[in-house]
């Protein structure tokens, strides 16, 4: 038999590749020939079969999330069904598409995400939904939380249209008719995001997690508790409808957000810089020295201004920004480090808050406020506050720490990393991940001599999503198709670093994978230290290894994520229990 696939998704991307791969997968095992037509965001083509394949087709599966145009396909039989509904058991689809399938007219209305399934007793209670999803890196969360909400929303039978701030900004950026048009607006954001555009619409905020793990209870509690934005600035933290806090966690992972494409551009600089040596950067004139200026020189101090700034900018909006970063470039002088730099964001944001809802001047000269008045006085308390009252004690705080880590002996320094390591893979992204990560990177920007701990929080952070994929080979019988293709991909995320690709196991099976992940996480982050690794470049994965002397023991580190990740793979393989649709990537 000859088969065509055609899948969409409304972002394109995870759902209609799984659902192709699923298909076609049960289809090559009786033998028939397979086409697939993975349809991207839009509906739009990506990779369709030619005329001459379309012609000879004995049957069509159409696995639909979102509209698409079919007519290529008049006169061919043809069955439809909603793209999730292609991942949990694909065989049985194949069965059904060949009893069910009906010859297709263009003048035959396809499938809308909304009439599939459940969606179709949900009647006059549709809704259109418009979201955002936004994490501080703008990569795994961001998108697979976009996913799960669509899927959530679809099969409750709503309309939804997500618009994901990844790491090069908006995505597909929602449009002004959409937004009007919407019922309820999502906000499932790690980082601070202008509102600004929904003001008068009903809005719920959440976190990017919370959206990934409990898509339908999000869906739900927003249709049912968001509260209407007020359209004052200042007042849409209290008036917004929120399933999460916005508290001082959300305006520091703000600050990492925008201070994230300086730490690994200047720490992969500074790795190149050893390159040609590791003294080769104090030879002036050179290359080496060149690279070193750029990276250590110029980025990594900008680091500190940039996370003050943006912390502050997250508290106070604009006015917060110029005192922000004065506070934090002060840090940065005074050696008070990362944590001046986060005490100066706070300083000045809240200093910024503070006079722009409390202090009151005559009408004429109220428009200089945001301009003049609060960026000088804001500036004025931050700065002397940095220089008579914190920077002294923060810089005190930042030596004896590091030198607390240089005098380590071996027990501590290897409880150190066994530490770190499993508070990378405790919540895989979250606030305890990005707090390791960050303790992290303020050891390594104090020096250009590498950081051990940095080397065995990237080593851990690596672990648990290499593990996912090492555990869905071994132990191929216990994990159903969907999970066998997430823990594919897991692996591949897992060498880039990207630790989040093991929540979708996670989030399916917490009780399991997160002891087993932090016992992997705990023996890598120990060994690491024990070899006394030290990592010049603060991401990149196994790819940075391609940089020489960017890590001071390739050998010992890599035996490191091995044994960890083999230690996660096979302790996850022997406890997990049957077959289990992983939500995942899926939807």
């Amino acid at each position: 038999m000859n088969l065509i696939i055609v899948t969409a998704c409304p972002q394109g991307v995870a759902t209609s590749f799984l659902a192709a791969r699923a298909l076609e997968r049960a289809a090559s095992q009786r033998g028939w020939n397979v086409s697939t037509d993975i349809r991207g965001h839009g509906g739009q083509t990506q990779s369709g079969p030619d005329a001459g394949t379309i012609a000879g087709a004995d049957l069509v599966i159409a696995a639909l999330g979102a509209e698409v145009d079919l007519s290529a396909y008049a006169g061919k039989p043809l069955y439809q069904l909603p793209v999730t509904a292609a991942l949990p058991d694909p065989d049985r689809v194949l069965e059904s598409a060949t009893r069910e399938a009906r010859p297709w007219s263009p003048a035959d209305r396809p499938m809308a995400p909304e009439a599939s399934g459940d969606a179709a007793s949900a009647g006059s209670g549709r809704k259109t939904i418009v979201a955002v999803t936004a994490c501080p890196t703008g990569v795994a969360h961001t998108f697979m939380a976009a996913e799960a909400l669509a899927g959530a929303a679809e099969a409750a039978g709503h309309r939804i249209r997500v618009e994901t701030q990844g790491s090069v900004g908006a995505q597909d950026p929602l449009t002004e008719e959409e937004i009007a048009a919407a019922d309820v607006v999502i906000l499932a954001c790690d980082i601070e995001v202008d509102p600004s555009r929904f003001a008068g619409k009903r809005v719920w905020r959440t976190s990017t997690g919370t959206a990934l793990k409990k898509p339908a209870d999000t869906v739900r509690d927003a249709l049912a508790d968001a509260v209407i934005l007020d359209a004052e600035p200042q007042k849409t933290a209290s008036s917004a409808g929120s399933g999460e806090k916005r508290g001082p966690y959300k305006h520091l992972l703000t600050g990492v957000s925008f201070m994230l494409p300086m730490v690994v551009a200047g720490g992969l600089l500074i790795a190149l810089s050893f390159v040609f040596g590791i003294e080769a950067f104090q030879e002036e004139g050179t290359l080496a020295a060149a690279l070193m200026q750029i990276g250590g020189g110029t980025a990594f101090k900008l680091m500190i201004p940039l996370l003050a700034g943006y912390i502050a900018w997250s508290i106070a909006d604009r006015p917060g920004l110029a005192p922000g970063m004065i506070g934090g470039f002060l840090a940065g002088e005074l050696g008070a480090g990362f944590l001046g730099g986060i005490v100066a964001g706070f300083l000045a944001g809240y200093v910024a808050r503070f006079i722009s809802q409390k202090l009151r001047l005559p009408e004429s000269i109220e428009a200089l406020k945001p301009i003049l008045i609060i960026p000088l006085l804001a500036s004025l308390v931050t700065g002397l506050g940095m220089i008579y009252v914190i920077g002294e004690p923060m810089a005190a705080i930042m030596d004896g720490l590091t030198g607390f880590l240089e005098s380590m002996g071996t027990t501590n320094a290897i409880l150190l990393g066994a530490i770190l390591g499993a508070m990378m893979c405790f919540d895989l992204g979250g606030p305890v991940n990005k707090a390791a990560y960050t303790f992290g990177v303020g050891l390594l920007s104090e020096g250009s001599g590498g950081s051990a701990p940095m080397a065995a929080i990237m080593a851990a952070g690596m672990v648990p999503a290499i593990g996912m994929g090492v555990a869905s080979f071994v132990a191929r019988r216990k994990f159903a198709e969907a999970e066998r293709q997430a823990g594919r991909a897991s692996f591949v995320l897992g060498l880039c670093f990207i630790s989040e690709g093991a929540i979708p196991f996670m989030a399916k099976d917490p009780l399991r994978v997160i002891p087993v992940c932090m016992i992997g996480g705990a023996i890598t982050g120990a060994l690491s230290m024990l070899f006394s690794v030290k990592l010049m470049a603060p991401h990149g994965g196994l790819f940075v290894l391609a940089i020489p002397n960017a890590v001071s023991a390739v050998l010992p580190y890599l035996m490191a994520i091995a044994v960890g990740s083999l230690v996660i793979g096979f302790g996850y393989a022997l406890v997990k229990t049957g077959k289990a649709e992983v939500v995942a990537a899926a939807s």
